[in-house]
């Protein structure tokens, strides 16, 4: 007997419908009660498949209504439907897969997905034969509800369906999947490429053997009249770029003149999935010889896509020049992400080495289109091309951007700004003869009368920020820095937002080039303060903790102190302990304290007290949460995290000075549980922070060495790379420290030290590639202090790790960290020098890699390098240096005379 519903619960269940279409909070939330009664009865949900597929009367909204709430009940407890029910169901959705309703049919195809997805897969053998079945039906809308469905479950499910566990279906669906490519509907040709596209990236081996068809069958669809149709196409060839270029490279000459077409496509979405054709192509070896003879075409295409469209234009409110008065909407706000800190040594050439990335494009200058679009599209597309071919770009494009800059119509002539700054990475050595007269007329653009056009240029500039630097500073620097101060006081917020953005930028590449400048630079920055909205008061933190950044300790000077505390320390009086803009405000002080050192030392004790306040409150809150969690909510730990890190940068900034206020706080106590978090970044930044107070006022630190050693030696776990790195370093600082006395905890972190410096030097996952490097020579500083403070019990281990211990110290500059480290190294080999001779010659090359050692350590390695000679003998040293390298043949014999 199949199931019937009751007239008085029909009524029931639709009047829910009815009520939850309410705009009314109070109705929606009866709506929400009701729900959660009705969801104890088990036949509620048969009446709400009833109501989507046998309800005709009703009109279409509510049916729907009906399924996707039928939806969300199987997505949270599918598992106690009981069986009748979930079969009745089932049987519905196949039943009337085929509804003449567009929204019907996607709604059934919404239910059957989800329905697959809580593993019905494997326990519905009959959903995938039975839906590839009615793509045979005579019916449109049968095929065309099946191909829904079946696109749906090919999203959600692709990995499923090229497994085992289900026998393999795609060795039949995509074979029949393909053959639709020719089908006379347009939708369903729409469908057929959607269903295959899924199984592109994951290489289902299905697809690889139809590889030559699908193919062919997409050229055949090249001319398709269809715009969806097409937007498929383009999107299929994008993915076998990166997956089977190999299947496409016979053809690349027609695939290329196609995505020109497509790229020009009147459809934007259309023209969007083409252009991404060319990113993709780009990161292809094969891209240069590729692409050389259509550049000529390509380029003015992009260049073309490059121009806002007119709803952008509508959207950016292009039209309203003066909106500073206007508070920002919440919505507005991105959240932002605190980086925890992590301690970096430097390298040879360069501060600590960050990946530099430049934001994929200009996300600096669109956010509220943050949506990828077009005119984004080309920009990256542009700028991965510049990379790739350099100055042979600039034929092609030269005489296009004299008539795009001049041009007297605004929108043309900021897409030409947006083409300058695009290819400034990849063509800058091209562009130097060009820009003596561009930047001027760049920063002349920074005056226009266009909004969008002020914005982009502050962009553009700051991407040439790196050349205007380099050249006299009254040439560029000084107008640049001079318009650009005026812009962060423009009247429009996009405008100050990007000029604060550029302005950063152009702190970090000028650092102490802008001391003459820096009171003329605090009173705007300060003005701004009174001036800014919400938003882009976060950016203005941002400038200025980049101003301290650079500068570093000539911002110590009273008349700057006197400019800058005050409004940062009203801020910080004004925002309360659970405001998530302290983030930002609270980096920004780490890094005026780092810079102002004692010039701090007025504003530290409230701002020391807050930190400690805030990491106070956040682990009782966690402690409350995980005891009751039904009571209490999760605490936000970002706040104890950036609280940690000003605390760090007060103890770097203040040095000795923070002896008092550690003195008088509980500090040691909080930053022994916050070592013992759960959380990686807590534990991160914790270890920072102790690696600072050993430095600044180690009195305080010492009484809990004994508890805390054994937390830092667990610590030492590679799989937390940058937990592992500052553990790595504090343990270091606590050794120069504790001297002789480190004699106790040195097999609490000795192995697993000697392991991490043996571990092959490569990275994980795509995360580690840029931290690596400056994990690298912490563990072997580490271990080079210990054996400093501690020979005896480090040099019997010599031989396991000095291999890895000169191969990763070679490359860092001469600095303090690295002087104990090799101090401690020479120390071992005169208690173990039969350690080393396996190694000599890493040892040798390590030792030349210093270029001003001082003059008591020089004297330790020459009593080495020549105590060696001696024992092997001249004509054994004589073979033996034969292996050395030219260069460090010479620095050894110049340096050491051996």
């Amino acid at each position: 007997m199949e199931w019937q519903p009751d007239e008085q619960g029909l009524q029931q269940v639709l009047q829910l419908l009815k009520d939850s279409q309410s705009p009314d909070t109070a109705t929606q939330r009866a709506v929400q009660e009701k729900l959660e009664q009705l969801n104890q009865f088990p036949d509620f949900n048969n009446y709400l498949i009833f109501v989507l597929t046998s309800l005709k009367s009703e009109d279409e909204p509510t049916r729907s209504l009906s399924g996707l709430i039928l939806k969300n009940n199987v997505k949270a407890h599918y598992q106690n439907f009981p069986p009748n029910v979930a079969d009745f169901i089932k049987r519905e959705c196949l039943n009337n897969i085929g509804d003449p309703s567009p929204l019907i049919r996607a709604t059934i195809g919404i239910l059957i997905t989800t329905i697959a997805s809580k593993g019905e897969l494997q326990t519905w053998p009959e959903l995938l034969p039975q839906l590839c079945n009615l793509l045979n039906s005579e019916d449109y809308n049968t095929c065309e509800g099946s191909f829904g469905a079946l696109q749906k479950i090919c999203e959600d499910s692709s990995e499923l369906l090229d497994s085992d566990a289900l026998n393999r279906p795609l060795n039949i669906m995509i074979p029949k999947f393909l053959q639709f490519f020719k089908h006379c509907s347009p939708k369903i040709r729409s469908h057929a490429i959607a269903c295959v596209n899924q199984f592109i990236i994951g290489r289902a081996q299905a697809l690889m053997d139809n590889i030559d068809t699908f193919i062919e069958s997409l050229f055949a669809l090249a001319g398709d009249e269809d715009s969806e149709v097409r937007k498929n196409v383009c999107r299929a060839l994008v993915m076998l770029l990166e997956v089977r270029i190999d299947r496409l490279i016979p053809h690349m000459h027609s695939i290329i003149q196609y995505m020109l077409q497509r790229t020009q496509d009147p459809d934007e979405n259309v023209a969007l999935e083409a252009c991404e054709f060319w990113l993709t192509l780009a990161e292809q070896p094969i891209c240069k010889e590729a692409l050389s003879g259509h550049l000529v075409q390509l380029i003015p295409i992009l260049v073309n896509g490059m121009k806002y469209s007119e709803i952008d234009i509508i959207l950016l409110k292009g039209d309203v020049e003066e909106d500073e008065t206007i508070p920002d909407s919440e919505q507005d706000i991105k959240p932002r992400f605190h980086k925890s800190r992590t301690v970096t040594l430097q390298h040879e050439g360069g501060e600590g080495e960050e990946g530099e990335d430049i934001d994929e494009d200009e996300d600096d200058d669109d956010d509220t289109l943050s949506d990828w679009n077009l005119r984004k599209c080309s920009a990256a597309a542009l700028d991965v091309l510049a990379n790739v071919f350099r100055e042979e770009l600039l034929p092609h494009l030269l005489p296009l951007l004299k008539g795009l800059l001049f041009h007297p119509d605004w929108v043309i002539k900021e897409s030409g700004i947006l083409v300058l700054g695009a290819i400034a990475e990849g063509c800058m050595q091209g562009m130097v003869p060009y820009l003596p007269e561009l930047i001027p007329h760049l920063i002349q653009c920074l005056c226009d009368k266009k909004a969008l056009v002020r914005s982009i240029a502050c962009w553009t500039l700051s991407r040439y920020a790196h050349w205007v630097v380099s050249q006299p500073p009254d040439a560029h620097l000084k107008p640049l820095m001079t318009e650009l101060l005026k812009r962060i006081l423009d009247g429009n917020k996009r405008v100050q937002e990007a000029a604060c953005s550029a302005f950063a930028t152009l702190e970090e590449e000028a650092c102490t080039e802008l001391v003459p400048y820096l009171s003329f630079i605090l009173d705007t920055l300060v003005f701004a303060f009174g001036k800014y909205q919400h938003k882009n008061l976060l950016i203005l933190y941002d400038a200025i903790g980049t101003l301290a950044d650079s500068v570093g300790h000539h911002l110590n000077q009273p008349e700057y102190i006197q400019k800058l505390m005050p409004p940062l320390i009203a801020k910080w009086n004004e925002l309360k302990d659970e405001d998530k803009d302290l983030f930002p405000l609270l980096e920004c002080l780490s890094s005026v304290a780092t810079a102002l050192q004692s010039g701090f030392l007025p504003y530290c004790e409230p701002v020391y007290q807050r930190c400690v306040t805030l990491v106070q409150k956040t682990l009782a809150q966690a402690m409350m949460y995980s005891q009751q969690p039904d009571q209490y909510e999760a605490p936000d730990k970002d706040f104890m995290i950036v609280a940690l890190d000003l605390l760090s940068g007060l103890a770097e900034g203040l040095g000795g000075h923070v002896d008092t206020l550690v003195a008088r706080s509980n500090i040691m106590t909080l930053l022994f549980q916050c070592m013992q978090d759960t959380m990686p970044e807590v534990r991160q930044s914790s270890f920072a922070l102790l690696g600072d107070l050993t430095k600044a006022c180690f009195p305080h630190v010492k009484p809990c060495i004994a508890e805390f050693m054994p937390i830092l030696g667990t610590n030492l776990n590679p799989e937390f790379i940058s937990v592992c790195n500052n553990a790595t370093w504090a343990i270091g600082e606590i050794c120069m420290q504790m001297g002789v006395e480190m004699q106790p905890y040195i097999a609490m972190v000795l192995n697993q030290l000697v392991e991490i410096i043996n571990r092959p030097n490569t990275p994980k996952t795509l995360l580690e590639n840029t931290v690596l490097t400056h994990l690298y020579p912490l563990p072997a500083i580490t271990i080079g202090r210990l054996g400093y403070v501690c020979p005896q019990e480090v040099a019997p281990m010599l031989p396991q790790f000095i291999r890895p211990w000169c191969t990763s110290l070679r490359n860092i500059r001469d600095n303090e960290e690295k002087d104990s480290a090799f101090r401690g190294i020479c120390m071992m080999i005169g208690v173990n020098p039969g350690g080393v001779v396996q190694d000599f010659i890493f040892f040798c090359d390590a030792v030349a890699s210093w270029v001003n050692p001082k003059d008591d350590l020089r004297d330790m390695f020459y009593k080495i390098l020549h105590g060696f000679k001696e024992q092997v003998g001249e004509e054994n040293w004589q073979q033996f240096s034969e292996q050395f390298p030219p260069l460090l043949k010479e620095r050894l014999a110049a340096c050491y005379g051996v």
